[in-house]
């Protein structure tokens, strides 16, 4: 199996607002940045966006190690929050829908496809990739709201 470097990240200009998202794979010497925005949405749902598509991009299985400075996807993966929410049909208590259910539920066959361990890293302190997964997500936002970039 593959082993692959995913750095992801999400940013939002206001939340909810536009945003954007932008991922890093690193393959031994071989690396591919993709990034994307959305006009109306918020940080979390750019920030499990950059998960989904890194991962969707690659073409067979991988054992991958991710880094995010999302707690919110890491914590909900790594202490199993996710599960117990499809268990529930997508509800944390009942008439309270699990936020972004959607993307969770695009993320799950990602993580049976692949062998992912994720990876909180902390954000804006100079962490190489985190900064350009930033910089590419802060483009793609400022595209969305007519900025340019």
């Amino acid at each position: 199996m593959k082993q692959v470097t995913l750095y992801t990240d999400g940013a939002c200009s206001g939340n909810p607002g536009p945003g954007g998202w932008g991922t890093i794979l690193r393959y031994g010497e071989h690396e591919r940045e993709l990034c994307g925005g959305q006009p109306h949405t918020t940080n979390n749902r750019m920030e499990l966006t950059a998960v989904i598509e890194g991962l969707a991009a690659l073409k067979e299985p991988c054992a991958v190690s991710l880094y995010s400075d999302s707690t919110y996807v890491v914590n909900s993966v790594e202490k199993g929050w996710v599960y117990n929410w499809k268990k529930k049909n997508w509800m944390k208590k009942p008439n309270e829908p699990v936020p972004n259910a959607d993307l969770w539920q695009k993320l799950l066959p990602l993580l049976s496809h692949h062998t992912v361990s994720f990876n909180w890293i902390r954000g804006h302190v100079g962490h190489p990739e985190n900064e350009r997964c930033d910089q590419m997500a802060v483009a793609c936002a400022q595209k969305q709201a007519g900025g340019g970039g």
